[in-house]
């Protein structure tokens, strides 16, 4: 195997070093059959290790047994230690653990590594770091790991200039991608370009009913649309044009889990609903007589509790919570 041909053993730099063997005790009950390359590397990483060497051979050694097991948290922690005893080109650096992750995106070693360089390199490579993490979720869109990345360098790195537009490109490419919505969120919420959920809130609004109109059963901008107005119920209920999209969806789907529960939210706060609205409703009202003298807040949770049967614990306790005012 290419391993066992040019693995430590035959390296010249290493002819000083006395492998050390892994110490699995007296009587170990089931070993580990380890590939014979793959021992090779760690008895001789184990020797440097515990010398504490930080040298160019230990560096090297680092990269063969990570290319081996890029998730030994070890390797890449004795691997920074020699970096920055070598003072060593963190960008050459950057591009080694690149090639990694490429194959490798869902390895938390990996991308703790590439944010350690990222904090040492600073601002100039926060365009860079955003590139890479596009690159990772093209493949994955829903890659946690690229995610948590390009969010820990917006606001540590900054790179805010262009976020919102990538937001808009994830969501033309697939409305449902409910890890751009929660970018999205971010964007408008913490950039220091866009002066903040006040000043975002009235244009993400329309846009957010946008996308509901077009895909009712979207749970995520339904999700969105309640969280710009997070803390601020008496907002969310003044504002027609919330009460005004369950409206439209109920029109044509009464039995729309997401309009329901946002409009039970709604009459709960104190929206005092328009004859337009109570007209759409009365459908569910006539579905079942136990309704018909019940509060449109009552009635709404009762529809819920046959619509959204997984939970339907959750709206019998939640019936117990209203008040028999509201109308």
């Amino acid at each position: 195997m290419e391993h066992a041909k040019s693995g430590p053993a035959s390296w010249p730099e290493m002819a000083d070093v006395v492998p050390v063997p892994q110490d699995d005790g007296p009587s170990p009950v089931v070993p580990i059959a380890y590939r014979d390359d793959f021992r090779e590397v760690m008895d001789y990483f184990r020797a440097l290790y515990f010398a504490g060497e930080r040298s160019p051979r230990a560096l090297r050694l680092t990269a063969e047994a990570i290319e081996l097991n890029p998730g030994n948290y070890t390797v890449w922690h004795f691997r920074r230690l020699i970096l920055e005893a070598l003072d060593y080109d963190l960008l050459q650096e950057m591009n080694f653990v690149e090639k990694i992750a490429e194959c490798n995106s869902k390895n938390y070693q990996i991308w703790h590594h590439k944010r350690w360089l990222a904090e040492k390199l600073g601002p100039d490579v926060a365009n860079k770091e955003h590139e890479f993490t596009m690159k990772i979720l093209a493949l994955d869109a829903k890659n946690y790991h690229a995610w948590s990345h390009r969010q820990w360098v917006l606001q540590a790195l900054g790179g805010w200039e262009s976020e919102l537009q990538y937001c808009n490109q994830l969501l033309e490419e697939d409305i449902f991608n409910n890890s751009a919505w929660n970018q999205r969120y971010l964007v408008i919420t913490r950039s220091p370009l866009l002066g903040g959920l006040t000043a975002m809130r009235d244009s993400e609004v329309d846009y957010t009913i946008e996308a509901i109109l077009a895909n009712p059963q979207n749970e995520s901008p339904w999700r969105y649309l309640k969280g710009l107005y997070k803390g601020e119920n008496n907002l969310l209920v003044a504002d027609e044009r919330i009460s005004d999209v369950c409206l439209k969806v109920l029109k044509n789907d009464w039995s729309c889990v997401f309009a329901l529960s946002l409009l039970l939210d709604l009459l709960r706060s104190g929206l005092q609903p328009l004859d337009e609205l109570k007209a759409t409703l009365e459908p569910i009202r006539n579905s079942n007589p136990e309704m018909a003298d019940a509060d449109l807040a009552t009635a709404v949770c009762c529809t819920l509790q046959k619509c959204d049967p997984l939970r339907v614990n959750y709206w019998s306790w939640y019936k117990t919570t209203l008040s028999s005012q509201i109308s």
